[in-house]
């Protein structure tokens, strides 16, 4: 054998050796291929494939996070890969353009109603105040300037309002609310008449209950907000006068008190209501900044004047006042919320009002001033399930013309 014969056989061997070598490894790698397909499926990742979205194949556009070998690929999906098939499960869910639910401290929810759902709130609400002038539970208006001849040492007032609040979603963005409450008051006032010459200060008591001023309310929200974008609902209230008003409880006068030093000037019963109609409009607004959302409300409160009004006084007469118009309110509020959990969640928030002063007949009314109420709350909110939870808010009062502590509960359920 010549030596370029014995170079072609030793160039067969190794030649042979190799593609023994090539078949050793293609077994290892379908022996690979293998364990690996077991263990996918043992793990559930060719079930999440099919469900994320679409295209099972190596490499695809929502192909899994771990690699698939070929051979794998091929075994699922057979069809050309020019044209892909639609493998689309289910349809993706749409976005969520609403703001965030915080533990809701205010009068306004920041969180609508979705359309077509129905939201019944009951609602309880505890107030009590120790001053010597007016105090506003809520957004009630209740006129305290008396023209009398009693001289007020101190007022003790506690006030109780139960009502139902019904919001209806007309569409995502927009909702109705009415709301009816019914309201119970009793005042202790803690007085030295004048003109007796009494040095001991005596008590008069008061109580009074009935439905409150049945309010409307219709809320927007303006634009979509998002991650470190604010969210803007506007609003406006209007609020009846169907509860029992100032005007037509009965006053401790004989005749008329700027004249007669027989009556101490005050209502034998409590109003429940303001006793003038109002339109508030109003914008609420929402920043979610991870883990907080910023919160708040700017409002204005007009009270439209009455005319030819008379007030009911001792003995069936009447006291003729002519047009009352009491003070407008601004309204200004913030918070901040925070998410404990996916159930439960806290807020703290500050609210601040200016009232104006009562004219009588185009005059201020003696003893009115503008006052400044400032409220300190704090909430908090838990998620009972998708359609109910309950709300509880703490105000606290940082001004002498607010009530001295509110207590307010809430428990909205969505049908």
């Amino acid at each position: 054998m010549s030596k370029q014969d014995a170079r072609i056989e030793e160039m067969r061997a190794q030649l042979a050796a190799q593609n023994a070598q090539i078949e050793a490894m293609k077994q290892a790698l379908a022996s690979q291929q293998a364990d690996y397909r077991a263990l996918r499926h043992a793990v559930g990742l060719d079930v999440l494939d099919r469900q994320r979205a679409g295209n099972v194949r190596a490499g695809g556009s929502m192909a899994t996070a771990l690699p698939m070998p070929a051979g794998d690929a091929a075994s699922v999906d057979t069809e050309p890969t020019d044209n892909p098939p639609d493998r689309t499960v289910g349809q993706a869910p749409e976005r969520d353009s609403g703001p965030p639910a915080v533990a809701p401290i205010f009068n306004q929810p920041g969180v609508l109603t979705p359309r077509g759902k129905l939201v019944v709130e009951p609602s309880y609400q505890f107030g009590y105040s120790s001053a010597d002038r007016v105090a506003l539970i809520g957004y009630t208006v209740i006129p305290a300037i008396l023209i009398g001849l009693i001289d007020a040492r101190q007022v003790k007032t506690t006030t109780q309002t139960g009502a139902v609040a019904l919001r209806y979603g007309i569409t995502n963005r927009l909702e109705m609310e009415l709301r009816i409450p019914y309201v119970y008051g009793h005042t202790d006032t803690i007085s030295r008449e004048i003109f007796t010459g009494s040095a001991t200060d005596k008590v008069f008591t008061s109580a009074g209950h009935g439905i409150g001023d049945v309010e409307a309310t219709a809320r927007y929200q303006i634009n979509d907000g998002g991650a470190d974008k604010p969210y803007y609902i506007g609003w406006l209230r209007f609020k009846s006068r169907t509860g029992r008003d100032p005007f037509e409880v009965t006053t401790d006068c004989v005749t008329r008190c700027v004249e007669n030093a027989t009556g101490t000037g005050l209502p034998l019963q409590l109003p429940t209501g303001s006793g003038f109609y109002s339109l508030q409009p109003g914008v609420t607004w929402l920043y979610p900044s991870d883990p907080v959302v910023f919160f708040g409300n700017v409002s204005y409160l007009h009270n439209f004047p009455r005319h030819d009004v008379s007030r009911t006084v001792l003995l069936g007469g009447k006291e003729p006042l002519g047009t009352v118009q009491v003070g407008d309110i601004v309204d200004a509020s913030l918070g901040m919320g925070l998410a404990l959990n996916e159930k439960a969640s806290i807020s703290i928030g500050y609210d601040q009002s200016f009232v104006g002063i009562t004219k009588q007949n185009g005059k201020t009314v003696a003893g009115s001033a503008k006052s400044v109420l400032g409220t300190l709350l704090i909430g908090g909110s838990y998620r009972f399930s998708d359609k109910r939870s309950m709300n509880f808010t703490l105000g606290v009062g940082v001004t002498r013309d607010t009530p001295d502590a509110t207590v307010t509960v809430r428990v909205p359920t969505m049908y």
